[in-house]
């Protein structure tokens, strides 16, 4: 016999944000950073986060069914994920993209049927505020959050291009909107012959070379400022653009893989990497809904498959063009001078 249809997918995403919002809301109190040294009672961990009463055990109890928490008798306990990944105290922290998918893309998301009628933005830009990067910019909490968000959501993808990418034919690399530096920083790390640059905006420099003095590689990683709208990328023989090109529309997308093309030298290379869309569009769950979110938060970025950017860079001069899986989600695009 053949299996009956079931409703279960369809009733498990549609409130799928459940689960969703009682992680972010785990995160934005800071749970799982007070019990990394150790599993808790309950009624120790009600009073440390302040839970009420009503709430506080099917919140913990929903995070012990969802994967979040152990719990033996009446103590809550972190999991290896989480202990890991989950508390703001380690370098493997990746939360800060969890905060602001808390703060900033769970109420935006509110209004996608509305984007996705008017092709509109739905954050700043629907109450004529200021856009995003100059809202966040403009703020110094506000940019340690993004920047610290980025590091989150790109960790994986960084340290597998530092050991994947073939550093042995190059000596300089410059990371092209390199936020908190993660990127360079891991590169650095894995390849001590090279001396790398990370370029953005000059509001940026402090938090990099921050984070690249306490991951011990500051000596071999200098801060560029610029704006690559108005200035040249530094020259080096590698350019990195990670989680860049999506934020903008094609001429902009155009426009910087050209200006990566003259920043190289012949035989240099430029690494693209975003959560790149299948080429038949129909596997990459996660790309296309981070091309919604360029959606709802830019008035022109869409995300692209690993055949857009291939055609992009071989039509700026680029050769020897292959795209590689990276982690998860994201793959990179490497093209070469």
């Amino acid at each position: 016999m053949s299996e009956q249809p079931s409703p279960e997918k369809i009733l498990q995403t549609g409130l799928a944000f459940w689960a969703s919002k009682t992680l972010l809301s785990a995160i934005e109190i800071d749970l799982f950073t007070k019990l990394a040294d150790g599993a808790k009672p309950f009624d120790v961990i009600r009073d440390l986060v302040g839970l009420h009463p009503r709430s506080a055990r099917d919140f913990l109890d929903a995070l012990v069914a969802l994967g979040f928490l152990e719990r033996t008798g009446d103590l809550y306990s972190n999991t290896i994920e989480t202990n890991l990944f989950l508390d703001r105290t380690k370098p493997s922290y990746v939360g800060g993209i969890l905060e602001m998918a808390n703060h900033r893309l769970y109420p935006f998301w509110g209004h996608l049927t509305d984007a996705l009628r008017t092709g509109q933005p739905q954050n700043e830009y629907r109450t004529g505020d200021p856009s995003l990067f100059e809202t966040l910019y403009a703020d110094p909490d506000r940019l340690k959050e993004f920047l610290s968000a980025m590091t989150g959501v790109s960790r994986g993808s960084n340290v597998a291009i530092a050991q994947r990418f073939p550093w042995k034919d190059y000596r300089t690399f410059v990371d092209v909107g390199t936020a908190q530096g993660d990127l360079a920083v891991q590169i650095a790390k894995a390849n001590p012959h090279l001396q790398g640059f990370g370029f953005d905006l000059p509001q940026v420099a402090p938090f990099f070379e921050e984070y690249s003095t306490t991951s011990g590689v500051a000596d071999r990683l200098s801060f560029v400022p610029g704006d690559f709208f108005q200035h040249d990328l530094p020259k080096a023989d590698v350019v990195l653009m990670g989680h860049i090109l999506h934020d903008w529309d094609l001429p902009t997308k155009k426009m910087l893989i050209a200006k990566a093309f003259d920043a190289v030298p012949s035989g240099g290379a430029l690494v693209v990497y975003e959560a790149l869309i299948d080429d038949d569009r129909s596997k990459n769950a996660f790309g296309l809904m981070m091309s919604l979110n360029m959606l709802i938060e830019t008035p022109g970025g869409f995300d692209y498959t690993g055949a857009n950017c291939s055609g992009w860079m071989k039509e700026a001069g680029f050769s020897q063009i292959r795209v590689e899986h990276l982690v998860g989600p994201d793959s990179m695009v490497i093209g070469i001078k």
